[in-house]
């Protein structure tokens, strides 16, 4: 699990933004302290994944839940660009996705077919992808919950 400054900073930022957004809590009962919530985003019972704002976005976190979907150690993970994540049969759908969140600030009830490290595909669904937005509107990227199915 990573921890810094700055992580904690961006781990806070994609909580936040979720709240402000969608008018919900990320998790049941939001920490107060950087340690409480590192760990419980970190132990989430879904996935929660980020990534800047790059030209080609890269992942900056992605949960244990995410990760062991994935199939990929944090630092892995932390290097993949987002588009990557989806098939290239479905890259269009997830662009088309993101190109809404980007105009809406948030959609929810996503769903889309994702692929493994070793190639096991995987649905993600009840999915919701938003803005990183800090409290004077800066964009600094985009974040998504999801829970994976087996295909």
């Amino acid at each position: 699990m990573p921890s810094s400054p700055p992580s904690d900073a961006r781990l806070r930022l994609i909580a936040e933004s979720y709240q402000r957004l969608t008018g919900k809590p990320l998790l049941t009962e939001m920490p107060q302290r950087d340690d409480e919530l590192r760990n419980a985003m970190w132990h989430a019972p879904f996935a929660i994944v980020a990534h800047g704002t790059e030209d080609d976005p890269i992942f900056f976190y992605g949960n244990l839940y995410a990760l062991q979907n994935f199939e990929m150690s944090f630092e892995e993970f932390a290097q993949l660009p987002s588009r990557l994540s989806a098939e290239p049969v479905v890259q269009e759908a997830r662009e088309a996705a993101l190109a809404k969140v980007a105009q809406r600030g948030y959609i929810d009830g996503y769903s889309g077919m994702r692929v493994a490290k070793g190639g096991r595909r995987f649905m993600i669904t009840d999915c919701t992808i938003w803005n990183l937005l800090d409290a004077q509107g800066g964009f600094h990227g985009q974040a998504a919950i999801f829970v994976a199915r087996a295909y």
